[in-house]
């Protein structure tokens, strides 16, 4: 694997867990409205005539879909997080494809319960059990997503070292 790819995917593997840590690390107040602004641009875009009602109507749809917009952060951060780690691992490991996978869904949900753990020390926030679940069944997805990228293109390839290994 070239050494530009490699450094991309630790790069932005780090970046990644660092920008979870930071949302981790925001007080209750500040995350509701972060997740509220989301679910106001979500319906938006999917609820028709969304523009022309009352600010009060706006903030109990926002409010009543704040929950569902939280649990898909999570599984989607969290994919993300799966597909950069197993890329990473791909890139400095000389393990397995199998193994490199199954240690990135190990490494993501090791770091799913030390974020949730993190947020018990953070104002109004609290660590869930069940967000560690939802985290790391995005890691899985995300490592799932890799595995059977690699599988096709190793099937269209000729068996480069990066490509035996690697996305």
């Amino acid at each position: 694997m070239k050494n530009s790819v490699k450094d991309f995917f630790l790069c932005a593997t780090v970046l990644w867990m660092l920008m979870i840590f930071i949302m981790s690390a925001q007080p209750a107040d500040d995350s509701t409205k972060t997740s509220l602004f989301v679910g106001e641009a979500i319906a938006s875009i999917v609820v028709p005539g969304y523009q022309h009602w009352n600010e009060d109507d706006r903030l109990i749809l926002a409010e009543r879909i704040d929950h569902p917009v939280r649990k898909a952060a999570h599984f989607t951060e969290y994919s993300v997080l799966g597909v950069l780690v197993s890329g990473t691992l791909c890139g400095f490991s000389k393990a397995s494809l199998e193994k490199n996978i199954t240690t990135a869904y190990i490494l993501g949900t090791l770091y799913a319960v030390t974020d949730e753990l993190h947020q018990l020390f953070v104002p109004g926030r609290s660590g869930q059990l069940s967000d560690v679940l939802i985290d790391s069944a995005g890691v899985f997805l995300g490592c799932v997503m890799v595995y059977v990228f690699k599988k096709i293109i190793m099937s269209k390839s000729t068996g480069s070292s990066y490509a035996s290994r690697c996305i």
